[in-house]
């Protein structure tokens, strides 16, 4: 027999419905326009839930941020293209998907508010030194020459996402974001080789 705890059984879906919440909450009002309220709202439920699982609402921020967009890995395909590409379709997925209000403005504000920016700091070292990796790597197996700038090669890269993504007027479907990245990394490796 098995006993259960006294209470209202744990709804395991709360928790991503919080931080997808409290993402759109961000993306919608910043960080100034940020609350533990509003965010229950939004994702409709008590505030005591919240509170019971994140004590402020920096924490809430950070760890919705970290856990529902800051995703960035060390990718090796096995080719310096398919390691781009990988790059691409991540970061175009990231501001073009269903959260971007939230992944751009942490781009944009993250760095100048002081309860974000030792997060901000910590995701776009890990980013950086991710992507460099990769690049990297296309250099070891010959995929680029040795004097092949690697700043140039990803600042292109992704800047060119980010550009695309700022001015594309609707969200792009899976299948026209990949599209976008074959040719942004066809263009970027053509220009770099």
């Amino acid at each position: 027999m098995t006993t259960r705890a006294p209470g209202r059984p744990r709804d395991p879906e709360m928790e991503r419905r919080v931080r997808v919440a409290a993402c759109r909450v961000y993306g919608r009002h910043g960080w100034s326009g940020f609350s533990i309220d509003a965010v229950a709202r939004e994702a409709g439920v008590g505030k005591a839930s919240i509170y019971l699982r994140w004590s402020h609402r920096t924490t809430l921020l950070v760890d919705s941020l970290v856990s529902t967009l800051v995703n960035v890995e060390d990718v090796d395909t096995g080719s310096l293209r398919g390691d781009l590409r990988a790059l691409a379709v991540h970061h175009l997925g990231y501001y073009l998907g269903d959260l971007k209000d939230a992944a751009l403005r942490m781009t944009t504000e993250a760095s100048l508010t002081p309860e974000l920016r030792e997060t901000w700091e910590s995701w776009r070292e890990s980013q950086v030194l991710a992507a460099r990796a990769t690049a990297r790597r296309g250099i070891e197996r010959g995929e680029l020459s040795s004097d092949a700038s690697v700043t140039l090669l990803l600042d292109t890269l992704l800047g060119g996402a980010l550009m695309h993504a700022l001015v594309t007027p609707e969200s792009m479907d899976a299948g026209a974001i990949e599209r976008f990245a074959d040719a942004l990394v066809d263009f970027v490796l053509a220009a770099a080789r």
